[in-house]
């Protein structure tokens, strides 16, 4: 298979924004459950320092850590608007990395038709 440096980080880049999304999914479902914390998803500063030392990115899980945020009166730290506005950008995130993506394939099919 063809790869090099971009699709490596942009599949990095996939990888960390799905798991972001099952947690935030995860988050979403426990918003009653009493003395759930919710939990984050950070994966963007390894792929930034593995891409700044001249690194060929890892495609790896991201550090999941629990949320610092205060708890409501049943322990549940959960709250439904962060939780959405995390969906919402996790999402457009994906598909611009998705976008991207497609876009360096594009160009392989083009190099690929033309040679």
């Amino acid at each position: 298979m063809i790869t090099d440096t971009t699709m490596t980080a942009l599949h990095a880049a996939l990888t960390g924004l799905q798991q972001r999304a099952d947690v935030t999914a995860d988050n979403i479902a426990n918003v009653d459950t009493p003395g759930f914390l919710a939990s984050r998803v950070s994966f963007e500063s390894t792929l930034r320092n593995e891409l700044a030392n001249g690194q060929t990115p890892k495609v790896a899980q991201g550090s999941v850590d629990q949320s610092m945020d205060p708890t409501n009166t049943n322990g549940n730290n959960v709250n439904l608007d962060t939780e959405t506005t995390i969906a919402t950008e996790t999402g457009l995130r994906y598909q611009l990395a998705l976008n991207a993506l497609d876009g360096k394939y594009s160009l392989l099919r083009s190099a690929l038709r033309t040679s």
